[in-house]
């Protein structure tokens, strides 16, 4: 059986992936972009020792700070995990739908075109290359990240809309409100946690690799160190990036996935467990 949570960021994925994995005997596999890295701990909300509770993960914590590492790698890499252990049961956990649909559904990608860093391209290149794949295209040559995201995007074979592997997709949801004092609180005790410190570490050994240019709460805070925005600026941004990307990721797991959404129960987060659990049973009978 695998089971596959998702969500926007600060909703409760992590914990009920840990309670899921305790109840069917299963290995969590993580599908979050930027748990990946090393030393990228407080800022990717990256489970703790503690929070594993002695149950196997795997994907986390194991690509060095400064490798591009692709969606094409973590398709390797999921898939070498879901063929290892086919007599487990296996729960997936993270906000990041393209990986997870690289891993179970029947993607295929050119692994050089994939691995591209565009960083060094100007914005009228990336509109020319956009060109040549989409003439008529309706990307600004000025919206840089929308072009980069759509060669991304474009190095993409998707033979079949199909699964490769069966898999209950629960997505954890919550009103908007609470979800963005959610995300404002979470951010204000990454500070408390040492954020500032974690990321301070790798900007003086002069670190700019890809994952630190796009993850939440490093970009910003390289802002920071460069003297462009002030300390509080910087946070005020983590803040409104984050609420902007969970917003982003429900649009696309509602577009791209059969999710059947559940409302946490922070003050009885039992209760989400349990619903959970019934509803998989339903699945499985």
């Amino acid at each position: 059986m695998i089971i596959s949570i998702v969500g926007p960021t600060g909703v409760g994925k992590t914990k009920l992936s840990v309670e899921l994995a305790k109840k069917y005997n299963a290995i969590v596999v993580n599908n979050d972009a930027m748990q990946v890295y090393k030393d990228m701990n407080i800022g990717t909300a990256k489970p703790t020792p503690k929070e594993m509770e002695n149950v196997s993960h795997y994907l986390f914590d194991f690509i060095d700070v400064k490798t591009n590492y692709t969606v094409y790698d973590y398709q390797k890499d999921a898939r070498e995990i879901l063929e290892k252990n086919k007599d487990k049961n296996i729960v997936f956990v993270g906000g990041t739908g393209l990986y997870l649909r690289a891993a179970l559904f029947d993607y295929r990608f050119n692994e050089e075109s994939e691995s591209k860093d565009y960083s060094n391209y100007s914005n009228d290149q990336l509109y020319n290359m956009v060109l040549k794949k989409d003439k008529n295209t309706k990307i600004h040559k000025n919206n840089r990240q929308r072009l980069i995201r759509f060669l991304n995007k474009s190095n993409i074979d998707i033979v079949e809309p199909k699964k490769l592997y069966d898999a209950i997709f629960i997505g954890l949801t919550t009103d908007r409100d609470n979800l963005y004092k959610r995300i404002d609180n979470r951010v204000d005790e990454m500070i408390k946690e040492g954020l500032v410190e974690e990321v301070k570490t790798l900007y003086d050994k002069d670190i700019n690799s890809k994952a630190l240019k796009t993850a939440i709460g490093y970009k910003e805070l390289y802002k920071y160190f460069d003297g462009e925005i002030t300390l509080d600026e910087a946070i005020d941004l983590i803040k409104k990036n984050s609420r902007h990307y969970a917003k982003r990721q429900y649009t696309w797991f509602n577009n791209q996935m059969d999710v059947k959404w559940f409302n946490t129960n922070y003050d009885d987060f039992e209760k989400t467990i349990l619903e959970v659990e019934e509803y998989i049973k339903t699945q499985t009978n």
